[in-house]
């Protein structure tokens, strides 16, 4: 059930989040019913705990899962963060909602941890990434100044133009 549980999160403006619809499959109930405990119990449902999506939202959402069956419906779906799925279950107040949210956040809980583990491996990923530029900008700063030498070696060894009547210094007169 927690990997069922996993394809229904879906990440809405940063957040993990769950359809109203997808929850009242869980619950068993219709998604009306979910809708009314929430709007009897506004108090306990503050916008980080559940929030309307978008019209562009919804669209985004259903061209990404082409497969998930999306009810038309005549508004927006609502969409819970795992704060309101669980305080959901303390309004909808049934067995089957109870275990329901256990089952859900120990989904979001597990997704957390992956979370987590992920992030650690991107960080090592982004400090090697560091280490390696770094060393590519040595590596490119050495070999501008062999480059540099080769040039000025060239053209040491290429300058005909020079004669000794050119060059600078005392000249010793080898015939005694």
């Amino acid at each position: 059930m927690l990997a069922n549980i996993q394809t229904l999160v879906y990440d809405i403006r940063g957040t993990k989040v769950m359809l109203d619809s997808d929850l009242a499959k869980l619950y068993k109930v219709e998604t009306k019913r979910i809708n009314e405990a929430v709007k009897r119990n506004i108090d306990r449902f503050p916008s980080d705990f559940i929030f309307q999506l978008t019209n562009e939202e919804l669209e985004k959402l259903r061209s990404q899962n082409a497969t998930t069956n999306f009810t038309m419906t005549r508004t927006t779906p609502f969409v819970f963060t795992e704060q309101g799925v669980y305080m959901l279950a303390t309004v909808l107040k049934s067995k089957v909602a109870t275990e329901v949210t256990l089952t859900i956040m120990r989904t979001f809980t597990k997704m957390r941890e992956f979370a987590l583990g992920y992030n650690d491996v991107v960080q090592k990923l982004q400090e090697l990434e560091k280490t390696i530029r770094i060393d590519q900008q040595q590596i490119n700063y050495n070999t501008d100044k062999i480059d540099d030498a080769f040039i000025l070696l060239k053209e040491i060894l290429n300058d005909t133009t020079k004669t000794n009547k050119d060059l600078i210094g005392f000249k010793v007169n080898n015939k005694n």
